[in-house]
Parts: C-alpha cells; structure tokens; sequence
C-alpha cells in the first residue's frame, strides 16, 4: 500500500534538497583538472549515452553500459563528471521511458549522489589519478579494488537505499521484496563493476586507445549478462549461459594478455612457449588430465601481473633499485587479476608462487620444498629454460647444452626442484631442445575448447 501523500511529498522535498546540495557541492568543490582529459570525458559521455540506447529490460529492471560509464568516470575524472554521466544518462532514459515526475526526480537524485559520493571515496583513498606523482597507485591492482570497492559499497548501497525508499513509498512494495527482486540482478551488477575497474586499470596502465577499443566489448559484455539472466527459465538453455559466462571471463583475460603482448612483443611467445614446455613435463610426470591444464593455464598467464607495470619498468634492460618492488609484486598482482575469476583459485596459486625457491630464500612467501605447489614449481623451471634458450633478457640465447647445466646447477643451489629438473630435461632430450620455442600464444590458449569444457557441469563430491 502506497505512503500517505503527505509522506511523499516529504521525501519528494529531501530528494530535490539532496540533488540541489549535489550539484551545488560539484560546482562549489569540483576542480578544471576533472574535466580533462577532453576526449575521455566526452567519451564516457557518449558511452552513458549510447549505453542507455543498448539497455535491455528484464523482469526486475534493466541492464545497461551506462552504469560502466558512471563507475569509470568516478574513478578516472572524479566527483562531478561521474555525477555528470550519472545524470546525463537519467535525463535520456527519463524521456525514453516517458517516466512520471517522480520517477524522473527519483532517478535523478540516485545517479546525482550515488556517482559523486563513489568519486569522493576514489579520489579520498587513491589520490588524483592524473598526477604523475600518484603512479605508483594507479598502476598498481589495488587502484582497481579501490574502484570497484568504492562501487560496491557506495553506488550500489546509495541506490538500493534511495529507489528502495521511493518504491516502499509509491508503491507499498516492502523492502525484503525489493532485495529478493535484486540478487538476479547481482551478478550482472558485480560483472559491470569488475569490468569496470579493470578498464580504469587498463587506461591507467595503456591510456585513452584501450578505452576506445573497449566500446564494443562493454556493449557486448552487457547484452552477455542480460541473455544470461533472462535463460534461467528454461534449463536447456544452462549450457548455453555458462559458455558465454565462461567465454567472458576467459575474454578479460585474453584482452589483457594481447595489450601486454603489445607492449611487449615477447611476452606473448614466451607465455605459450613455457605453456608447452610445462605442459610436456605435467604429463611427464603422470599429471591427469586436470592438473595439466592447471599447468598449462597458469603459464600462459603467468606474467599478466606485468600488466600494471609502468613502460619504463617493462622495456628496462636494468632494473632500477628503487622499481624492484614493483617487479617482485607481479605474482601477486597477477594471482590477484587471474583469482578474481571464478574457479581459477588453483591457477592464480600456482602463478603466485612460482618464483619461490625450494630452499625458501624466494618470493613472496618463502615456501619450503613441497609446500611450493607442484604447477609452481613446473612454472619456474620451464620459464627459467625458455628464458635462457630464446635470450629474452639476456644478450644473446643460451646454446641448449648450456641452459640444461644452469637449470641442475640451480637445483643444486636450492633454487629448482632437482628432480622435476631431470624430469623435464628428459623430455628436452626426447622431443628436442627447443620444441616449444616457437608455440603461439592464441593456439596454445585454445579458446573455444578451454570455454566449453571449463562451462561443463561438473558432478557433485559424493
């Protein structure tokens, strides 16, 4: 039962005050240094625009890459162009909906102080993401988290409170209904925010091109989610919808891995050469089936963590003192990109420790022995010998011979494990020195297959 219209016009009253005091404060306290650069802010106008024009209606609302906009705004320019975006994209879906008054003040509102309150808690806990200065933070995953954190807890929080206020207001429609009406909603909600924190990333790290070229897949992402939700009611349509689940998070990280491949133009062949390698000496080592896809997987996206690195980190023929932090945190950053996925927990361990020593004097645990998973331990050795043999990073390539003696004098020192070491040089002998040197990228990830056996039911632990 609708509240009293004397409540309503009440809370219609607070709404007005609260988007007067919005825009107010971003006039008052909003800086020119937000509005730039130029080409970034109009094309996440544009995007909230075009966004809105893509939505799609569902029964519990609507999905749009609007939102997107909204939360890149947030983190990248700051409190009043996100609030900008958020209201620009109200107006247009207002008129198209031909919204009664209300409505129009209540979505207004909502997207007026939810976007502003997100950039202030960016802005407060990561600092002007324009300033050089800061780009340590911005570089780094945890800028992401802060992005999608600050989504999370204010965008979404703000907007369940304020549309579920004016809904138990117009309509009677009791709050418990309202989040039982939200959580199909979820998962197409944290998917938006997860992937816009990754483009903040991604144009911290690469600049404005990567932002233009990610258009498309925005559009697309958000058609994905919207069949995806829709197909629950019809059970032959589930392995339809985990493909395309699947395929999109397999999609992440493939697009990350070719914008580090093109910065670095070995990286992708030394990924899918290691990937051979470990892959031979998984099955070398009576690995099932499973386990060597773990191997397989971990390495061709072992070094992904490179992706929040700075160009003159990337392309340096020496280290500088002062950046070996940022060098020896890209397991952690990669684990933390590739274990953000779901079911991909077992993988972005095996990347997280594969520079740890059997001695213990690695990073970033100082794992002992066996407590170095066996993928890690596969990883380092396979690296560390296509590394040698292809000459990335060093002068001139290693003659095999001479890779295979570094590679048991390591052992020896603590740094491999000694057996798998004769375990894989085994295989080196058997099928050739170099037989992975030239493997590719894109046929060792083998997309179509990875994405429709990783969506396959998988029966339930008796």
């Amino acid at each position: 039962m609708p509240a009293p219209m004397l409540t309503r016009r009440l809370f219609w009253a607070a709404e007005v005050l609260l988007l007067a005091g919005i825009l107010a404060a971003a006039v008052r306290f909003a800086h020119a240094a937000e509005w730039s650069p130029a080409p970034l802010v109009a094309l996440l106008l544009v995007l909230a625009l075009i966004g809105v024009w893509f939505s799609v209606e569902i029964t519990d609302g609507h999905l749009s890459a609007s939102l997107v906009a909204v939360v890149l705004a947030m983190g990248l320019l700051g409190p009043a162009p996100a609030a900008a975006c958020g209201i620009a994209a109200m107006i247009h879906r207002s008129a198209a909906r031909r919204l009664s008054p209300s409505q129009w003040l209540n979505n207004l509102t909502t997207f007026a102080v939810a976007p502003f309150a997100g950039g202030l808690m960016v802005r407060a806990l990561a600092g002007n993401v324009n300033d050089p200065r800061n780009q340590h933070m911005t570089h780094s995953v945890v800028f992401g988290l802060i992005v999608f954190g600050a989504y999370m807890i204010v965008v979404l929080g703000l907007n369940l409170v304020l549309i579920g206020v004016d809904l138990r207001l117009q309509e009677g429609r009791s709050l418990l209904r309202q989040v039982r009406e939200f959580v199909p909603l979820l998962p197409g909600e944290l998917a938006a925010g997860a992937l816009a924190a990754i483009l903040a990333l991604a144009y911290t790290s690469l600049g404005l091109p990567v932002l233009f070229g990610s258009v498309v897949l925005l559009l697309i992402f958000q058609r994905l989610v919207a069949a995806l939700l829709r197909s629950e009611e019809r059970a032959e349509q589930l392995e339809a919808r985990s493909i395309q689940l699947v395929g999109l998070q397999w999609g992440v990280l493939r697009t990350l891995g070719r914008a580090l491949n093109t910065r670095d133009k070995a990286t992708g062949r030394h990924a899918a050469a290691v990937a051979s390698y470990a892959k031979a000496l998984a099955l070398e080592l009576g690995c099932n089936e499973e386990q060597q896809d773990v191997v397989h997987t971990a390495s061709l996206l072992h070094e992904i963590g490179k992706f929040t690195w700075p160009d003159r980190v990337l392309h340096a023929e020496v280290i500088a003192e002062e950046d070996l932090a940022i060098v020896k945190n890209h397991p952690q950053e990669g684990a933390i990109l590739v274990g953000a996925l779901d079911g991909y927990g077992e993988i972005a361990d095996a990347i997280l420790y594969h520079h740890e020593r059997v001695d213990g004097g690695g990073y970033p645990a100082g794992l002992i022995g066996n407590e170095i998973p066996l993928a890690s331990r596969i990883l380092a050795i396979c690296s560390a010998y296509d590394t040698m043999t292809s000459g990335r990073g060093y002068r001139s390539p290693m003659p095999a011979e001479e890779a295979m003696a570094e590679l048991r004098h390591a052992a020896k020192n603590g740094q491999f494990d000694g057996e798998l070491v004769e375990s894989f040089i085994a295989v080196l002998e058997r099928e050739g020195p170099t037989f992975a040197q030239d493997a590719d990228f894109e046929t060792e990830l083998e997309f179509e297959r990875r994405v429709r056996k990783m969506a396959e039911p998988h029966p339930a632990n008796s």
